[in-house]
């Protein structure tokens, strides 16, 4: 935790430090009456889903000042299109640069194809976010928005409908676009958990 939260508070000269994960089986819902909440029986579910893979740039200070997300919508969920997006960040971060990518511990981001990716470039740097923990990685936040703003309130038929206004939603974001800014730092979390501990408990572990 310390770690991660280091990253974002003061992030190393000459890199970039980008927060990656998939938000993962997101359905295509058709409303039959779009007014009305999922759930009711006036909703089905179509037999097809996607997943995002997303980065914000972290700050402050931030390597990449605008808050640009970079995402792609995919069919499935594994360690080759997880690959693919990394060899997109590595197209697109220039050469001078480490990058610093925070991600969950999902087995995806541990696949022995991956390790075997990221050894052979020594640029970058691999931090995993303590388990149960996902929270601490930024993009979180953005999949938080893109869900309360676009996804729990749509109607979708088919696919490419969903993947087509997840798309508008991302374009639109980074037409106005400001990075996501940390301010807590590692003691002021591990104090509150313990207050939390404490509370429940009695005890602080």
């Amino acid at each position: 935790m310390r770690d991660v939260v280091g990253l974002y508070l003061n992030p190393p000269d000459k890199a970039v430090v980008l927060c990656v994960d998939e938000k993962s089986q997101i359905q295509a819902l058709e409303r039959t009456q779009p007014m009305l909440p999922w759930g009711s029986a006036t909703s089905r579910v179509l037999p097809t889903t996607t997943s995002i893979m997303a980065r914000p740039p972290c700050s402050p200070p931030s390597n990449v000042l605008d808050g640009e997300i970079i995402a792609q919508c995919k069919p499935r969920h594994r360690h080759q299109e997880f690959l693919a997006f990394l060899r997109h960040i590595e197209a697109n971060v220039p050469d001078q640069l480490d990058i610093h990518l925070v991600v969950d511990n999902y087995a995806t981001h541990k696949h022995p194809k991956v390790r075997a990716w990221l050894a052979r470039r020594p640029r970058w740097h691999i931090h995993f976010t303590p388990t149960y923990a996902s929270w601490l990685n930024q993009v979180e936040r953005f999949f938080a928005l893109i869900t309360q703003r676009a996804i729990r309130r749509g109607s979708f038929d088919p696919t490419t409908d969903l993947i087509t206004k997840l798309d508008r939603f991302i374009r639109t974001h980074n037409a106005n676009s400001r990075p996501f800014v940390w301010t807590a730092t590692a003691d002021s979390i591990l104090q509150k958990l313990a207050r939390l501990c404490r509370r429940i408990s009695g005890t602080e572990h």
